[in-house]
Formats: C-alpha cells, sequence, structure tokens
C-alpha cells in the first residue's frame, strides 16, 4: 500500500480537488472551484487533502465554522458575513475519496485531522448534510440524523436522499 501524506489543503489543490470531484458524484453535487475555494478562505486549518507519494491526489475534505442557526448553500461562495458572537458549528461541507484512494482508511484520517483542528478552534459541535447514502458511514462516527424544518428547501438542493445530521464532538 502506497504511503499517504496528510496535509492541509492549498488554493493549488483546486484543479485535483475538480478531479476527485468529478470521480465522485452526479452533476447534481459538482461544485465550482469559487465556491470550494471560499470554503477553504474561511477555514484553512480544518480542510485537509490526502495525497500519493507522486502527489496526485487521493482524498480531500473541506469543512469550516457556521452559524448553528443556518444552512451553507451548496456551491455557493461563503464569507465570514456572521454577526459577533454568532454561535458557530464545526460544517463538514464536503469528503470525497477517489477510487485510487478507497480502501486505505482515508476519510477517516482526513476527518480526524479536521475534527482536531475544529476543537483547538473551539467548536464543540458539528453539522454536515450526508449525500449518495453516506449517512450509514457518518452514523459510526455519531452523528444522528435531525429534521430538516426550516432547512427544508436549502437540503432539497443536495439531493432525494440527503440527510442533515448532527454531533457533539
Amino acid at each position: 500500500m502506497p504511503e499517504i501524506v496528510l496535509r492541509p489543503l492549498a488554493v493549488a489543490d483546486m484543479p485535483a480537488v475538480l478531479a476527485v470531484q468529478a470521480q465522485c458524484y452526479g452533476d447534481m453535487l459538482l461544485e465550482s472551484s469559487d465556491a470550494l475555494a471560499s470554503r477553504l478562505a474561511l477555514s484553512p486549518d480544518t480542510c485537509w487533502a490526502a495525497a500519493l507519494p507522486d502527489g496526485a491526489l487521493a482524498a480531500y475534505l473541506f469543512t469550516h465554522p457556521w452559524p448553528e442557526d443556518a444552512l451553507p448553500p451548496l456551491d455557493g461562495v461563503l464569507a465570514r458575513d456572521w454577526m459577533p458572537g454568532a454561535a458557530l458549528t464545526w460544517f463538514v461541507h464536503d469528503m470525497a475519496v477517489a477510487p485510487v484512494g478507497r480502501g486505505m482508511g482515508l476519510a477517516q484520517r482526513l476527518y480526524a485531522a479536521a475534527r482536531d483542528a475544529a476543537l483547538a478552534d473551539g467548536l464543540l459541535s458539528s453539522r454536515l448534510i450526508a449525500v449518495q447514502s453516506a449517512a450509514v458511514w457518518w452514523r459510526r462516527l455519531g452523528y444522528a440524523t435531525i429534521a430538516a424544518g426550516e432547512y427544508a428547501e436549502k437540503l432539497a438542493d443536495y439531493g432525494d436522499d440527503a440527510v442533515l445530521m448532527e454531533r457533539r464532538l
């Protein structure tokens, strides 16, 4: 098994991120480089990459702080425009493992690295939107489904099988 290097994501990784994204998602869930780069700019310490020895990207993870009372838009450019003192959660936005990286435990390793950074930033809760039947995997990490409620319209943008989930860190 090749040795994988976990490292913070960089803006220079965006072309490789888009390539991995295209291998993992249907057209409906593809996001622009600008949208993903805005998440990286929002929280560079909590966005991670898994690279093969030749430097090729095997997996990535985008996470960031976000107000507890809102959901970030799919493919939207984000900014730190919430009110000072707003209650924040660690939002796990997008994790994808390319076919070349599957079976190596990369998702768990990326998640742990980003979670440690989120905890160091003082974030104590987490939310995510599970897509493509990934809710089972997230449940193993302690996430539980919550009612979409007021977020139903925004959640629908993520697909019919999208599930809103949360956990305490």
